[in-house]
């Protein structure tokens, strides 16, 4: 045994229940805030283009894609796999917009805390 303790005791941690009710009020106040700027985020919308315009892709912050603009010029028959690469283009960087706000928005909240199984 250390030196100044006695049988049956158990050194101080420093606050014990009090401060670990108060880190569990303060998780549960973060995933408070986690849950609204979730919601938030899943109404906003981000617009990506492709093809200097040609085709244009809006996702929300669900990671839905929500409206695909194709100008009538650009649709060639004989050429469909432009068309599709078009899309594919415009589709993945709207999700990559969505993303990146995302985690933005998460790190201002966690404060730059890499929390596992968030985003």
């Amino acid at each position: 045994m250390g030196k100044g303790m006695r049988a049956g005791k158990k050194p101080s941690a420093g606050g014990g229940a009090g401060n670990m009710q108060k880190q569990i009020q303060q998780m549960q106040q973060m995933q408070r805030r986690m849950e609204q700027m979730q919601a938030e985020l899943e109404t906003k919308e981000v617009e990506a283009t492709a093809g200097g315009g040609a085709v244009s892709v809006t996702a929300n912050g669900k990671k839905e894609i929500v409206k695909v603009v194709i100008k009538p010029e650009v649709v060639d028959p004989d050429d469909v796999e432009m068309l599709q690469d078009l899309i594919m283009v415009a589709a993945n960087e709207a999700l990559r917009q969505i993303e990146e706000m995302s985690q933005s928005e998460m790190s201002k909240l966690t404060g730059g805390l890499s929390i596992p199984g968030m985003m």
